[in-house]
C-alpha cells in the first residue's frame, strides 16, 4: 500500500513552475513587441520644393438616370472621353473612382469604364458601400 502511494505521487506533474515561466515570457514579449515596430526617431531636413506631389483623385458618378458627373460637374456621355483626356494630360497619374448607382444598366457602366481606359487612365477604382454585419450573414 505504501508503494501505491509513492507511484501516485510520482505520476503527478507539478505545472506551477511551467505557468510561472510562461507568464514571465508573456510579459517579456508584451514589453518588447511594441519596440519592434517602432521606427527610428530622426529629424528630417527641410526643403523649399516638394518632390512628392499629392495624387489627384477624380470621382466619376453615374446616376440612376444615366447622367454622368466628373466630381460635381455634369458631362454628357459623348464628351466624357475628351474631358478625361484633358484630365490625364494635365496630370498623367490621375486616379479615377467610379461611383455608379446599382440601378444603372451594366452596359452604361462598361461604356463609362471604356471611356476611362481609352483616355489612358490606368488607375480606376470602384466605389461601393460595405455590407452591414447582418447582410453578411444572410449572403
Amino acid at each position: 500500500m505504501i508503494e501505491a502511494r509513492r507511484r501516485r505521487f510520482l505520476a503527478e506533474i507539478n505545472v506551477i513552475p511551467l505557468v510561472d515561466v510562461v507568464l514571465v515570457l508573456l510579459v517579456i514579449f508584451m514589453v518588447t513587441a511594441p519596440m519592434l515596430y517602432r521606427g527610428m526617431d530622426i529629424t528630417l531636413p527641410q526643403s523649399a520644393t516638394n518632390t512628392i506631389k499629392p495624387e489627384q483623385r477624380v470621382v466619376l458618378t453615374v446616376e440612376r438616370d444615366r447622367r454622368v458627373f466628373i466630381d460635381k460637374e455634369a458631362v454628357p456621355l459623348g464628351l466624357l472621353q475628351a474631358k478625361l483626356d484633358a484630365l490625364r494630360h494635365k496630370n498623367p497619374k490621375v486616379a479615377v473612382f467610379l461611383r455608379a448607382d446599382q440601378a444603372v444598366p451594366y452596359g452604361t457602366v462598361v461604356q463609362v469604364m471604356d471611356s476611362v481606359k481609352k483616355a489612358g487612365i490606368v488607375k480606376l477604382g470602384m466605389v461601393t458601400d460595405p455590407l452591414s454585419p447582418h447582410e453578411e450573414r444572410i449572403h
